[in-house]
């Protein structure tokens, strides 16, 4: 324990908080897919719709998407960028 730096501790601290972030991925997955399903079911009880349908779902899929690429986007801020480290190590 004593030879653990304030540098150490801040990228094991941020590599956590990525692996933390990425878990914002699993809900855009399993609502994307609930979303498919549904929109194919719903072709299948009015085949003439299917356009708006589709067109529906897609839009939906993309908002839900934005959620799992926000994750993305900290964990590679967290990993890469490190705001944090030029921060504290000035202390």
């Amino acid at each position: 324990m004593e030879n653990i730096t304030n540098e150490g501790l801040i990228l094991a601290c941020s590599t956590i908080g990525a692996g933390l972030a990425m878990i914002a991925g699993i809900g855009p997955g399993i609502g994307q897919g609930y979303a498919a399903g549904q929109g194919a079911a719903a072709v299948g009880r009015n085949p003439g719709a299917k356009g708006d349908i589709m067109s529906t779902m897609l839009i939906g899929q993309a908002v839900a998407e934005t959620t799992g690429l926000y994750g993305f986007v900290v964990a590679l801020l967290l990993m890469y960028g490190n705001p944090m480290l030029g921060r504290f190590l000035k202390l």
